[in-house]
C-alpha cells in the first residue's frame, strides 16, 4: 500500500528527518496534551452549566469541572452562560472526577487580581475598588482580594462618617502590598490628592485676578465660606457675600451649592485667592438715588442698633442710618432701643442720601407734626403749666411741659431768694412741678419757665408794708466783713452794717459783728426798691431804747415833784 511504502522521491526528506521549524510545529499541536504547570491561570470557555458544575474547555486533553457555586451570585444566580470566557487554574486539591479535569475560577481570580494588584503597586496606578464594610480601625475594600483601608486614608480631610462610602466603587491607590502573606493596603485619600494636584495645577494657571470663575461650596466658617475652584480653595468673606447685611453665611449659602465668584486677590506662590459674590452683581447704590427722593416716606427693617442711632435696611444691599436726634420730638430719649428694635418693620423719611458714600439719612419724628411749630397758638406768655423735671444744671432746669417741648427755668427763677446755689436746693429730677411761662421763643425752640412766679414778690410785700424807722425783728444768718445779712421774711435780706452795731469795734477781727442764728430787733434805716435793699440798724433800736427809758424817766420825775408840791400847798393850807 502506498501509505506502507517509504517516499523516496528526490527532494523529500527521510521519515526520521525533520527541520526544526517542522518539530517546534509538531510540539505546538500536542502541547495541550501535557499537563499544565501548578498555579498557572489558564483561559477557558464555559461549555455546559449544569446544575452542580461549570464544564469548561481549557485547551487540555480532558475539560474540566468548576463547582457551580464558584459561579453565584448571593441572590443564586448564575454570573456564566456557555460561551463565555474565564479564567481557571487546576485545582489539585479537590476530589478527582473520571474524565474531568477539576478547575477552580477563585482560585485563579485570586491569582490574576495578585499580579494586577502588583503591576499597579509596582507602576503606582490608581485601581477601582468596593467598599465592603467596617472593620476595626478602618474599611474592608474588595480590589479583586480584600484590602484593608485605615481610617485615617479614607479622605483628605477628617471624616466622622465613613458607612456612607459602604457598597460604593471608589479609586484608591495600594500603599503596601505583600503577597506571601495575603496582606494590601489601600488609600483613597492618595488617590484624591492625586486627583486634587492634577485639578490644582489646571485651576492655578487659569486664575488672575479679575476673572470669573465657578465653584462649589466646601465649607461654612463664622468669617467666610470656603469655596473649591478645582483642586484648590478660595475664600470667600462673608462682607464679600451680599451686598445686603448677613451676620452668617448660612443665611445664603449652603454646603455643595455652585456659585459664579470674581477672584478679587491671587497669590500663586502662597496659593491664596480671594473671592467675591456680591461682586458679580450690580451696586444697588448705583439706583439709590432714582428709587430713594428726599421727602419721601420709605419702609425697611431695622437690622442694627447703636448708641447714636438705628440702622434700616430698605433694600438688599441699601441701608440707612436713623439718627437718635430724628427718632422724637422729645430731648429726653436716652437709647434708640426705646424706639426701636431689631427686626421692626418702620416707615421714615428720607432726610439726606449721598450715593456715593453709600449713606441715607432717615427721619421718624417727621412723621409728625413738629410741636413747636404750633407753641406759640397753644400756649401764652403768663399761663401756669404743670411738667416734669427732666434735668439739672448748674444755671438752672429743664421742665418738659409736652411731648418734645422743653422749658428752662433759671436759677434766679426758682425763688425769690438769692441764696440758691444750685437749682437741686429747689426741685428733684422726675418731679412733677407748675411753672410760669416767661417767654416763647418758637424759631429758636426756646421757651422760658419761673418757678418763683407762682407766689408773690416777697420784695414786693415787703417794701409795701414797712418803710424807715420801722421796728422788724429778723434772724442773722450770714456774716461779712462789713458786717451782717439779716433774713426778715422768706426770701427777703436786710443788712447790718458794722457801723450800726455798739461795740462792733471792739471784737475781733474774724468775729461776725452779730452772732449767727440769733434772733433780734431791728430799725429799717434805708430802703431801696429798685436795688431790693435794706438798711438794718440795732444802734438805733439802742438809742430809741435808751431815749425811751429817759422819757420814762422824765415823767416819772414830773409826776414826782407836782406830788410833792402839792403836799406842800395841803399842809400850808392846814
Amino acid at each position: 500500500m502506498p501509505g506502507n511504502k517509504e517516499d523516496l522521491t528526490p527532494g523529500n526528506p527521510a521519515p526520521n528527518e525533520f527541520d526544526q521549524e517542522d518539530y517546534e510545529h509538531l510540539l505546538e499541536d500536542y502541547s495541550h496534551f501535557a499537563p499544565p504547570a501548578e498555579g498557572e491561570v489558564l483561559q477557558g470557555h464555559v461549555l455546559k452549566v449544569t446544575s452542580k458544575e461549570v464544564i469548561v474547555d481549557f485547551g487540555y486533553k480532558s475539560e474540566g469541572l468548576v463547582p457551580l457555586a464558584e459561579f453565584l451570585l448571593p441572590d443564586g444566580s448564575c454570573t456564566v452562560q456557555p460561551g463565555d470566557a474565564v479564567d481557571v487554574v487546576v485545582d489539585r486539591t479537590a476530589p478527582h472526577v473520571e474524565g474531568y479535569i477539576t478547575l477552580s475560577h477563585e482560585r485563579a481570580a485570586r491569582l490574576r487580581a495578585w499580579d494586577t494588584l502588583e503591576t499597579a503597586y509596582r507602576e503606582n496606578l490608581l485601581i477601582s475598588g468596593r467598599v465592603l464594610g467596617r472593620t476595626k480601625g478602618g474599611l474592608d475594600v474588595d480590589v479583586g482580594i480584600t484590602a484593608f483601608m485605615p481610617g485615617s486614608q479614607v479622605d483628605v480631610r477628617p471624616t466622622h462618617n465613613p458607612d456612607s462610602l459602604i457598597g460604593q466603587d471608589i479609586a484608591v491607590r495600594i500603599v503596601k502590598l505583600n503577597r506571601r502573606r495575603g496582606n494590601v493596603v489601600v488609600s483613597r485619600k492618595a488617590a484624591m490628592e492625586e486627583e486634587i494636584n492634577s485639578r490644582k495645577g489646571a485651576t492655578l494657571e487659569g486664575l488672575s485676578e479679575g476673572a470669573i470663575v465657578t465653584g462649589v461650596v466646601k465649607n461654612l466658617t463664622d468669617y467666610g465660606v470656603f469655596v473649591d475652584l478645582g483642586g484648590i480653595d478660595g475664600l470667600l468673606h462673608v462682607s464679600d457675600i451680599s451686598h445686603g447685611r448677613i451676620a452668617h453665611p448660612s443665611e445664603a449659602l449652603q454646603v455643595g451649592d455652585e456659585i459664579t465668584v470674581k477672584v478679587l486677590k491671587f497669590d500663586k506662590e502662597k496659593e491664596r485667592i480671594s473671592l467675591g459674590l456680591k461682586q458679580v452683581t450690580p451696586d444697588p447704590w448705583q439706583a439709590a438715588p432714582t428709587h430713594f427722593v428726599i421727602g419721601a416716606k420709605v419702609v425697611g427693617r431695622v437690622v442694627s442698633i447703636t448708641d447714636y442711632g438705628a440702622f434700616v435696611e430698605l433694600e438688599a444691599g441699601v441701608e440707612g442710618l436713623i439718627h437718635i436726634s430724628e427718632m422724637t420730638w422729645s430731648r429726653r430719649m436716652k437709647h434708640p432701643s426705646k424706639v426701636v428694635k431689631v427686626g421692626d418693620q418702620v416707615e421714615a423719611v428720607v432726610l439726606d442720601i449721598r450715593p456715593d458714600n453709600h449713606r441715607i439719612s432717615l427721619g421718624i419724628k417727621q412723621l409728625e407734626a413738629d410741636p413747636w411749630t404750633t407753641v406759640a397758638e397753644r400756649y401764652s406768655v403768663g399761663s401756669v403749666v404743670e411738667g416734669r423735671v427732666r434735668k439739672l444744671t448748674d444755671f438752672g432746669c429743664f421742665i418738659e411741659i409736652e411731648e418734645g417741648i422743653d422749658g428752662l427755668v433759671h436759677v434766679s427763677d426758682l425763688t425769690w431768694s438769692k441764696r440758691i446755689k444750685h437749682p437741686s436746693e429747689v426741685l428733684k429730677k422726675g418731679q412733677m412741678t407748675q411753672a410760669v411761662i416767661l417767654q416763647i421763643d418758637p424759631e429758636n425752640r426756646r421757651l422760658s419757665l419761673g418757678v418763683k412766679q407762682l407766689q408773690p414778690d416777697a420784695w414786693e410785700s415787703f417794701f409795701a408794708s414797712h418803710q424807715p424807722g420801722d421796728m422788724v425783728r429778723g434772724r442773722v444768718t450770714r456774716a461779712a466783713s462789713f458786717g451782717v445779712f439779716v433774713e426778715l421774711a422768706p426770701g427777703v435780706e436786710g443788712l447790718c452794717h458794722q457801723s450800726e452795731v455798739p461795740g462792733s469795734q471792739n471784737r475781733a477781727k474774724d468775729e461776725p459783728a452779730l452772732p449767727l442764728g440769733e434772733e433780734m430787733d431791728f430799725k429799717i434805716v434805708k430802703m431801696s426798691d429798685d436795688d431790693k435793699k435794706i438798711g438794718l440798724s440795732v444802734r438805733a433800736v439802742v438809742e430809741d431804747e435808751e431815749r425811751t427809758r429817759l422819757e420814762d424817766y422824765h415823767r416819772q420825775a414830773t409826776a414826782a415833784t407836782m406830788t410833792i408840791e402839792e403836799a406842800v400847798n395841803i399842809s400850808k393850807k392846814r
